[in-house]
């Protein structure tokens, strides 16, 4: 006897693949460390630039000296590190342009100081599936609640509109973002 089909979803359910746009529609998320904006030229660029390109950063109390931004930011990414602030902007243009994503500038609460991105991307809404994806801090936030913070962030706001499914995918190499995906509860699927 063949294995009974499982039961469909319900109508409100799928209904939310209707409406669900190809692109996220921008919104500001705010939590008790971070806030989240959709990323814009003015004011956001010349800022992320200047924390990510391996410059001495000074956050409130916190300071990094000169660093490798190939190996603390760039080294697993699709891009990057950017000699100049226009490279950098090509960069980012391109991820405002995804027709299927939108970036997001992550700013420190208590500085005011944007310090990295996050991205959803490869939206799928006729499969209810959405990505975080294309997330880099600088090395002065790095090991703060800033990751896992924006990640709840972005995950309570993709299952708030109706999302059954986020991924995080992230180089095969990158240690520091498997464990980060681990301990925040997402599955290896291999």
């Amino acid at each position: 006897m063949p294995a009974a089909l499982p039961d469909p979803l319900p109508d409100e359910v799928l209904q939310r693949r209707a409406i669900l746009p190809h692109k996220p529609a921008p919104v500001v998320l705010t939590g008790d460390h971070v806030r989240l904006e959709p990323f814009e030229f003015q004011p956001h660029l010349e800022a992320l630039y200047a924390i990510s390109n391996g410059s001495p950063v000074t956050l409130g109390e916190r300071s990094v000296g000169a660093y490798d931004s190939e190996e603390l930011v760039w080294r697993y990414m699709f891009a990057g590190p950017f000699d100049t602030l226009e490279a950098f902007e090509v960069y980012m243009r391109s991820q405002t342009n995804a027709p299927n994503g939108l970036p997001f500038c992550v700013i420190d609460l208590p500085s005011g100081s944007p310090v990295g991105v996050a991205n959803y991307i490869n939206n799928v809404p006729d499969h209810l599936k959405i990505e975080l994806g294309s997330i880099w801090y600088s090395p002065v936030i790095q090991r703060t609640p800033a990751n896992t913070e924006t990640t709840y962030l972005l995950l309570r706001h993709a299952f708030d509109l109706g999302y059954r499914r986020v991924e995080w995918k992230c180089h095969s190499l990158n240690e520091r973002s498997r464990r980060a995906a681990l301990r925040m509860g997402f599955q290896f699927e291999g």
